[in-house]
């Protein structure tokens, strides 16, 4: 059951989302508009359609005089879309605010209504692809990572085409004596299938992570990883366009090489000596890298891409994001979970929900702009920015800066604080420096993003900071 506190924080939440939508409803809702948005709702794995409250911010309760027979509400709904959708009735400020609390749809089945299978698509509800419903329909059947990238092997042709070294290696186990100790070590991590007749198929989740060679394997033609470096700050000239043949483990390390060989250089002079570095933190690019490949979307088209620009760095994965992008530093759900289980156990990418931890706190330490991470349905973008002066820095881009900083300091179990985001900025404590931070906090407050930790003090000179969804 939905508490007053739940609603609550809901309301004070920054922005609508697939999972949220504010209606104002003073009079009345129209019960074809209330169907529609439980099926779209539903299709998005459930969410909250609240009454009585403003969709723009700052959000206002305006009260509801909607469906006042909730329980009718709730059979009609029964009754047409066969889901069970939970109701609660509050009154807030003395206003009546009426909140829907809808399930996910049941596992491979898209829901519609008049024949319509609606999603989320912004502030609107919109057919689903062709794409999305097969995508759904094929839910509960085995994974891409599962199906078989090769006919069936023996033993050498299996040695030929993986990198067997390097799964030792990576795993940090000894190699086996014997042949059939790596079969059974390969079976055991589902990289190999075994048919009979001491036979093998190689799996996707095999191929993917230890190829010496992708072009040995059909299925995987289009997940290859593709490097692409800009001469300027567009894509109007290449200068180098390279594919990777090798599988993400046993190719990473040189791809993380390659890259850095590209990334375009910054001067910096120190007391003596000028010297030339990394316009961007190698641990930033390999968390980014490695976050790309692990939760990437194998339903969609397409490959993970890095761009290189004179500027910026852009790595895109396949696939929508399965928590917002607000959301990175602190929360974490896997789309590949095998996969990202060998990847972290080989070292390649870090324990779960740490990553982008990571990366934003080298930008921090580097002076780098915040990283940016963008969502389309199809594709996930994550990008680094050059180093900018605070004094150049956009003010949409200060009060990310500030939000992500909250959220660093808070799963860090400390808070941000006017010092701390000056720190953050490498502004020294003058009263112009610490008046245009708290200009930068007054903002993030005001959209949203962050939150006093403690409403009561009216202090701002100790004034601590919590990001919203603390």
């Amino acid at each position: 059951m939905l508490t007053l506190e739940q609603l609550q924080k809901l309301i004070s939440s920054p922005r609508e989302d697939e999972t949220l939508e504010f209606k104002e409803a003073r009079s009345q809702f129209d019960y074809s508009k209330l169907m529609k948005y439980c099926v779209a709702l539903a299709n998005e794995g459930g969410g909250h359609l609240i009454l009585g409250v403003t969709d723009k911010n700052p959000r206002a309760i305006v009260g509801t005089e909607a469906f006042r027979d909730l329980r009718e509400a709730r059979q009609r709904i029964h009754d047409t879309l066969r889901i069970r959708v939970e109701t609660a009735e509050v009154y807030l400020d003395d206003k009546r605010v009426v909140a829907f609390v809808i399930p996910s749809r049941p596992v491979g089945h898209p829901m519609e209504y008049e024949g319509a299978y609606l999603m989320r698509v912004g502030e609107a509800l919109k057919p689903m692809t062709p794409d999305q419903l097969r995508k759904i329909l094929g839910e509960g059947r085995p994974g891409f990572l599962e199906h078989d990238a090769s006919d069936p092997l023996d033993s050498d042709h299996i040695v030929k085409l993986l990198d067997i070294q390097v799964f030792f290696d990576l795993l940090k186990l000894p190699f086996p004596a014997s042949r059939d100790g790596v079969l059974q070590r390969l079976e055991s991590e589902r990289l190999i299938r075994h048919v009979g007749d001491g036979m093998h198929r190689i799996t996707n989740l095999g191929a993917l992570l230890l190829a010496k060679d992708m072009r040995e394997f059909d299925t995987l033609m289009r997940r290859t990883i593709r490097v692409v470096k800009y001469k300027g700050k567009n894509k109007l000239q290449t200068e180098r366009d390279i594919i990777g043949q090798k599988g993400y483990a046993s190719g990473f390390e040189n791809l993380i090489t390659y890259v850095n060989s590209q990334l375009p250089m910054n001067e910096v002079i120190g007391q003596a000596l000028r010297d030339e570095v990394r316009m961007f933190p190698e641990l930033a690019i390999r968390e980014l890298v490695a976050n790309a490949l692990v939760h990437q979307d194998f339903e969609e088209s397409g490959s993970v891409t890095i761009e290189i620009y004179s500027d910026r760095i852009e790595i895109t994965n396949p696939g929508k994001p399965l928590i917002p992008t607000n959301r990175f530093v602190d929360e974490y759900k896997a789309r590949n979970d095998r996969l990202a289980d060998l990847m972290r156990r080989m070292g390649i990418c870090e324990e779960k929900g740490s990553g982008i931890d990571k990366v934003v706190h080298s930008t921090e330490f580097y002076q780098l702009p915040p990283p940016s991470f963008r969502a389309t349905p199809f594709h996930t973008t994550m990008t680094l920015y050059a180093h900018q002066d605070f004094a150049d820095m956009e003010p949409a881009d200060r009060v990310w800066a500030c939000y992500l900083h909250a959220c660093l300091r808070y799963v860090s179990n400390e808070k941000m604080t006017n010092q701390s985001l000056r720190e953050r900025f490498r502004l020294d404590d003058s009263k112009a420096k610490s008046a245009s931070v708290s200009q930068i906090i007054a903002q993030a407050v005001a959209q949203q993003w962050i939150k006093l930790d403690d409403p009561e003090n009216t202090s701002k000179r100790y004034a601590r900071y919590v990001p919203f969804w603390a």
